[in-house]
């Protein structure tokens, strides 16, 4: 996740600043409510397509990680999307959703208990 965050960290700068630059200024009240979801999205398109394309993001190559679906076979959209929106609050309650982890009978993240994918070894 450290990985993942550092690059994260590039593209939602990257995309900040087309924002900036889009906008004319930096992001104040109505258009910091829209920053933020112009980077959710951004962030989630990042993750879908990558997920959709080969089932890795850059940092899960690296550590030769592959998400599936339950049944061995590459994700679908839906699957993605849920598995993104999922996350979310499974991060934000206190990282309830890695905790919940150890307590699965296949050791699963609860946001992939929910998108029905799981993370194998490649």
């Amino acid at each position: 996740m450290v990985y993942e965050s550092l690059l994260l960290g590039g593209v939602t700068f990257f995309a900040g600043l087309l924002f900036v630059v889009a906008t004319g200024a930096s992001p104040s009240g109505w258009t910091r409510h829209a920053f933020q979801a112009y980077l959710f999205l951004v962030i989630g398109l990042y993750f879908v397509s990558s997920w959709r394309r080969g089932g890795q993001t850059l940092a899960m190559r690296t550590w030769k990680l592959r998400l599936v679906g339950t049944n061995g076979a590459g994700i679908t959209l839906r699957q993605a999307m849920l598995r993104y929106a999922c996350a979310w609050p499974c991060l934000a309650l206190g990282g309830i959703g890695l905790l919940y982890a150890p307590f699965d009978r296949d050791r699963q993240f609860l946001h992939d208990r929910l998108a029905g994918t799981k993370i194998v070894w490649s």
